[in-house]
């Protein structure tokens, strides 16, 4: 096959020109010229819909006094918004640079001509972290007075210490009241904006080189957004977070098997912390028709249509029970779409009440968060289906109810057998077009009137609890938030019989279900006949391993290795199971997910005492035991991988349950394997830039101080001679390190220099490479760029000259071997990820 290749690639070298395409006409002058213009000459989306003005006027979404304004903001540019990343480590410059340069300097007018400021935080967020820009991203981009903010908010993005997010969407975290030891779970949350105000709220008050105790779990159906996702935590540098691929639906419950907590107390497995993966906080924002984002995506409005709504109705429920199945007794749900369709909306959140009984309760919020504006949710709606409107489930004809269901109405009840008969009896079969049947079938017409004549009804559930929010209220995005809260146990789930429902009698309903006990007791009959599966759209967290497994088996088939996201560790692999732990389930050795490689716990002795020798790292770090890797193959390790507590003891019980979770990233990259030509096997791992802050407090060892004005020399030219350096005993030290990986932490001006450097939550540090006659820097070009905005004076860079007017050390274009690596390729090299 591969000659073959080799054949086709070498004859064709000799073809000087293509080969003539017979069969294509050559297009004339005047048809170019026209496709010219049709491109040239690009229209902007339509931004009308009938249908949509027709079906949220009768809705009553906003009074009708309010529509022509509603309307008027639904056609506006939506304002850019962004967040300062409350655990990062310049929080507090960021935000008194905005509060003190930018919100000054710019300056907007109105449409009234009046001046208004160009930024300004948002008042209901906390401590000003959240800010809003009164232009549009699509302003931001081309206005050049803007152009130095535009740099700015790019920049921080990348690096991590701000993130660009609508302003309604960090509406929903606010509201869990996430503390830094909840387990938290974000069901659907590509492209992962809200999940990385999760880890933030985590990490509140955390004290550099630790963690907090909690962990958040991310999951999304989709392979490629779980991308993004990874991508957009990255930034966050955790140790407590795992990104899982599952249809949320479906998500597993993770937990211990009763034989190998039997087998734990006479000594064969270690007890575990957890023996089943509970949550603390569940976020449930569900896939919607996500209408309220149409100021930013006017695309919206030439696609939206009614059945949009209806049809993601029921699996909007579904999602949102497995949420509180999986959520402690005591724990809060936030339940979220960017829709404002009441069937998306209250009449899930009616459903979700009338489902779990007693046993969950509708917070009301609105003492919270008080300078943000919001209107209370709906207690009457009607559904609007092929042009009809129905203010009941009795107004839904025959062949439509398997798309419009008795949970969209506001009181939820299903159809009277009775009434239904008599409206078939209203029906009757008319060929269209007077007459004329079409290929032999006729359509069938409601006698009735479509707005019919019977009372509308109105929910006597306390959805006003719920929270709505328009765009004209506050110049935002539409969005709707509702927060849960579990007192109790779900109650009892009945069994689904082989005849639908809809055809059987009330008594053969009776004779065909059975009461299976509260959640604690239908782990049992779930296992002994996975093919009975629940008639309520959800199972609690006890219930669905079988059931999740057989799913998750067949979604596993569909996924290519080609579409794994970039530095991902993986479930883990059975070397690191006792023998006890293996039961009927066989755990293979490359773990149960196609395409996803093992995490394997690192358990080499060799390179572990390596690490801690060279680095000297402090005994009281905990250390062994918290490193994982992709491969079992010590010889191949490229990346080892640091996890929290919380994470590792959830990626025991995963391993034990049966690797029912698919992981697809898991752990901060602490260390990654440097070759160098002096074949130095002490320094056969650096320190990657994630992982260096939590580290950096605990080691002893290759970590030297820098004055500020050598400090900033090699942010600026990257590789520095032993003798280059202004301080000549910065570099003597520097001489004596041994060669590999090192650290250079900034001595800030009068600081007294200590052996090892003392580490606090300001100090400032880069990894270094030690070579046999300089130091290269090895951190990322921006890393770089965004340290030099924040420590050289502008004067200096703007003049092009180095602080204390010192000659440049290097030229810029030069580029030197380091230790047989080209320096360039250490500061912007991004590794693959094989092996």
């Amino acid at each position: 096959m591969g000659g073959r290749g080799r054949r086709s690639r070498t004859q064709r070298k000799h073809f000087k020109d293509g080969r003539e395409n017979v069969w294509k006409r050559p297009r004339s002058d005047a048809q170019q010229q026209e496709d010219f213009n049709a491109k040239k000459h690009w229209e902007p989306f339509a931004t009308q819909n009938p249908a949509f003005d027709d079906y949220y006027k009768e809705q009553g979404i906003v009074s009708l006094e309010e529509w022509d304004t509603f309307n008027k903001f639904l056609r506006r540019p939506l304002p850019a918004a962004f967040r300062i990343n409350s655990s990062s480590q310049f929080c507090d410059d960021i935000r008194s640079q905005l509060e003190n340069d930018f919100m000054k300097s710019l300056q907007a007018e109105d449409t009234d001509g009046n001046e208004v400021a160009a930024i300004k935080p948002l008042s209901w967020y906390p401590e000003n972290l959240a800010w809003q820009s009164n232009f549009s991203r699509m302003q931001l981009r081309k206005n050049q007075i803007l152009e130095r903010f535009h740099e700015f908010l790019k920049l921080e993005n990348e690096i991590g210490n701000i993130t660009r997010q609508e302003a309604v969407s960090m509406v929903p975290p606010l509201f869990l009241d996430v503390r830094p030891d909840h387990f938290v779970l974000d069901m659907c949350a590509a492209p992962g904006s809200k999940t990385f105000q999760l880890l933030e709220m985590i990490y509140r008050s955390v004290e550099p080189g630790t963690l907090p105790s909690g962990m958040v779990i991310a999951n999304d159906v989709d392979v490629q957004r779980c991308n993004l996702l990874i991508h957009q935590t990255k930034r966050m540098c955790t140790a407590n977070l795992i990104v899982t691929n599952h249809e949320a639906q479906h998500f597993p419950s993770c937990r211990l098997k009763k034989n190998n907590t039997a087998k734990s107390e006479t000594g064969g497995v270690k007890e575990l912390a957890i023996d089943q993966l509970l949550f603390d906080r569940v976020l449930c924002d569900v896939p919607c028709s996500g209408d309220g984002t149409l100021r930013k995506a006017p695309d919206i409005w030439r696609k939206w249509n009614v059945g949009m709504g209806n049809s993601l109705h029921c699996l909007q429920v579904q999602i949102a029970m497995r949420g509180l199945s999986l959520l402690k007794v005591g724990g809060k749900m936030v339940y979220s779409t960017c829709s404002m369709n009441p069937v998306e909306n209250e009449a899930v959140v009616a459903e979700i009440l009338r489902k779990c009984g007693g046993s969950v309760e509708l917070l009301d919020v609105s003492a919270e968060l008080p300078n943000l504006i919001r209107r209370p949710g709906l207690k009457k709606w009607k559904v609007r289906d092929k042009g009809s409107w129905l203010a009941s489930y009795e107004d839904v004809r025959k062949f439509r109810r398997q798309g419009i269901v008795p949970s969209m109405f506001p009181s939820g009840k299903h159809y009277n057998e009775e009434s239904a008969n008599d409206q078939e009896a209203d029906l009757e079969v008319i060929p269209e077009n007077g007459g004329e049947s079409i290929n032999g079938s006729y359509l069938m017409e409601d006698k009735t009137s479509s707005d019919n004549n019977c009372e509308e009804e109105i929910s006597d559930l306390p959805l006003e609890y719920c929270m709505r929010i328009v765009p004209h209220d506050q110049d935002s995005g539409a969005f709707f938030i509702a927060v849960f809260q579990k007192l109790s146990p779900l109650p009892a789930i009945q069994k689904k019989t082989i005849t639908p429902p809809e055809l059987l009698t009330s008594n053969d309903r009776s004779e065909k279900s059975e009461d299976l006990g509260t959640e604690e007791d239908l782990m049992e009959i779930a296992l002994t006949d996975v093919k009975e599966q629940s008639t309520e759209p959800f199972q609690d967290s006890d219930i669905a391993d079988e059931q999740t497994a057989a799913s998750t088996d067949t979604e596993a088939n569909n996924i290519s290795e080609e579409t794994e996201p970039e530095d991902i560790p993986a479930p883990v692999s059975q070397e690191t199971v006792p023998e006890v732990a293996r039961g009927k389930r066989k755990l293979q050795l490359q773990g149960k997910w196609r395409g996803v490689d093992p995490v394997v716990f690192l358990n080499s002795d060799a390179i572990i005492n390596g690490i801690k020798t060279f680095y000297g790292i402090k005994e009281s770090f905990p250390f062994s035991g918290y490193l994982v890797t992709r491969n079992s193959d010590t010889n191949h390790v490229k990346r080892i991988y640091y996890v929290s507590d919380s994470v590792k003891d959830v990626l025991k019980l995963n391993f034990l349950g049966g690797e029912q979770l698919k992981i697809t990233s898991i752990g901060l990259k602490m260390f990654e394997r440097q070759t160098s030509k002096e074949g130095n096997n002490a320094a056969m791992f650096r320190i990657s830039s994630e992982g260096l802050p939590l580290l950096l407090p605990h080691i002893t060892k290759q970590v030297i101080s820098a004055k500020e004005i050598d400090f900033n020399h090699l942010l600026q030219y990257k590789t520095i001679k032993f003798a280059d350096f202004v301080d000549a005993e910065f570099g003597e030290k520097a001489s004596k390190l041994l060669l590999g990986c090192c650290v250079v932490v900034l001595n800030k001006g009068c600081e007294i220099v200590h052996d090892p450097p003392h580490v606090n939550a300001s100090t400032i540090a880069i990894g270094c490479w030690r070579g046999r006659t300089n130091v290269a820097v090895m951190v990322t070009a921006i890393d770089c760029q965004e340290l030099l905005e924040r420590l050289v004076p502008k004067t200096d860079k703007v003049n092009g000259s180095t602080p204390d007017g010192c000659k440049p050390p290097i030229a810029d274009d030069a580029v030197t071997k380091v230790n047989g690596v080209d320096s360039e390729d250490i500061v912007t090299h991004t590794p693959d990820i094989s092996g």
